[in-house]
């Protein structure tokens, strides 16, 4: 489903290049999770954002699929992020003037993929009936987690980028917005991503690997 192979990516600073991935290869199949750890600053959400093609790697290449992100140029990336994969952020990322029910609506309506008996499906499981007609200044952190990860899987993507999503989340709260997260993906083929800092979330998923000095350990 995935596969990244010796990827570079350097920023330039006033000290010149910063190096950040040196050579990264990673391999994740289709339906699989993976947790991707590390220091701060090792380059985790550089490699998370070159394989969302939010940014261009320097040298190497990322595959998903019958897509090479690398040759793609920005209408094809910004289709790729609106039809193929799904994101989710540490910071929830809601629309402020949309109810719940149409944030939850947003990425398939945009992907063209909108399937009402899937959204009302996301909705029971994520427990966010009652909560449809709210805006998310009404909602607590983690009733706003859990809309954006209905958001994200409502497309049904074929991969799923997690950043740090459990991250400003109390431990509770964040042990059960795993679970959920976890329980829809059995649902789904959708593979798995996810940025984090935690041993605790990281021995949830199947596949563990730590990103160090620009290279996975």
């Amino acid at each position: 489903m995935l596969e990244v192979r010796d990827v570079f990516k350097s920023y330039a600073t006033p000290q010149g290049l910063l190096p950040v991935l040196q050579g990264v290869d990673l391999t994740l199949g289709a339906g699989g999770s993976l947790a991707l750890m590390g220091e701060s600053g090792s380059g985790k959400s550089t490699l998370l954002h070159l394989i969302a093609g939010l940014d261009k790697v320097d040298s190497g290449s990322i595959r998903s699929g019958k897509h090479r992100l690398e040759s793609m140029n920005e209408a094809q990336l910004a289709n790729w992020r609106r039809t193929e994969i799904g994101l989710v952020f540490q910071q929830f990322n809601l629309i402020g003037s949309l109810r719940v029910e149409d944030n939850l609506a947003f990425q398939a309506r945009l992907a063209g993929r909108h399937d009402s008996r899937w959204q009302a499906h996301l909705v029971q499981r994520l427990g966010l009936g009652d909560l449809l007609t709210r805006y998310p200044e009404q909602l607590s952190g983690g009733q706003q987690q859990r809309v954006a990860l209905g958001r994200a899987l409502a497309s049904q993507p074929k991969l799923l980028l997690a950043d740090e999503p459990t991250g400003s989340l109390d431990e509770a709260t964040s042990d059960d917005v795993l679970r959920l997260l976890l329980e829809l993906l059995d649902d789904t083929p959708t593979t798995l991503l996810m940025v984090t800092h935690s041993q605790r979330v990281a021995a949830r998923l199947a596949q563990r690997v730590v990103l160090s000095n620009g290279r996975l350990a």
